[in-house]
């Protein structure tokens, strides 16, 4: 895939790396970086995306739009959970996150970067 078929704000698959250990898991993430940057670099940032069912973390990003999302059940961005990846990575694009979200998404970024 190339840069021009992804934009800031779409919910990709991809193998997402573990925090705590040397392994990843293929999972839905929130594609968090600027255009520019995947053209210039090839590169992408990605916001994990872990399951409402999870224990809640209070930077979490409940996603209200499931449908937008194209998420098959209740799901929340974790920002604090970034990863780069090379674009080749990312394995499809499933969807996207409304409006609303990716304000609420750029909101909670926000403050993490500010800290």
């Amino acid at each position: 895939m190339t840069a021009s078929e992804y934009a800031p704000f779409d919910i990709v698959v991809v193998p997402f790396p573990y925090s705590d250990r040397l392994a990843e898991k293929r999972r839905p993430a929130l594609i968090v970086s600027a255009a520019a940057m995947m053209k210039r670099y090839g590169l992408v940032w990605l916001a994990m995306i872990t399951s409402a069912a999870n224990p809640r973390w209070d930077c979490d990003v409940p996603i209200a739009d499931l449908r937008s999302a194209a998420l098959p059940a209740a799901s929340m961005v974790r920002p604090v959970k970034i990863a780069t990846a090379e674009l080749s990575r990312v394995v499809r694009r499933v969807g996207r996150l409304g409006p609303a979200d990716a304000k609420a998404v750029k909101a909670a970024l926000g403050e993490i970067l500010a800290a």
